[in-house]
């Protein structure tokens, strides 16, 4: 078989074989059950691909990433400045409670309170050990 003649055979071929008036059911080359490769005979598997899903979102998991990293502070007393506008710092306290993918949890320690404070605008973290 000369090299032409192989490139075509190793096109995939794709059509739409009539089962029934108003069904079609798609054919290609790959779809067949057997496949001749180099003039022998061979089957072809379609076995499904399993991709692994990964467990969480990196960002979330990564420590590389703000929140990966305080995800593995959770339970600790923290103080974390935020920066508001374009000058003007504003710090809170407490122990840290939860983190997402946009924002923080804090305890307030005074009340007991829940602060729930935007990730994007923090700029300095204080974890107490």
């Amino acid at each position: 078989m000369n090299y032409m003649n192989q490139k075509r055979s190793c096109r995939q071929r794709t059509g739409y074989k009539k089962l029934h008036p108003g069904q079609y059911e798609p054919t290609s080359i790959l779809a067949s059950k057997s496949m001749t490769v180099a003039g022998r005979e061979s089957p072809i598997t379609m076995d499904p691909v399993d991709f692994e899903i990964e467990p969480g979102a990196p960002v979330q998991e990564d420590i590389n990433y703000t929140q990966g990293y305080l995800r593995q502070q959770i339970g600790r007393y923290v103080k974390v400045e935020f920066l508001i506008g374009t000058n003007m710092l504003v710090d809170r306290e407490g122990t840290l409670i939860d983190v997402g993918i946009s924002y923080i949890i804090l305890r307030e320690p005074e009340t007991d309170d829940l602060v729930l404070a935007d990730i994007y605008s923090i700029k300095f973290v204080r974890i107490y050990y």
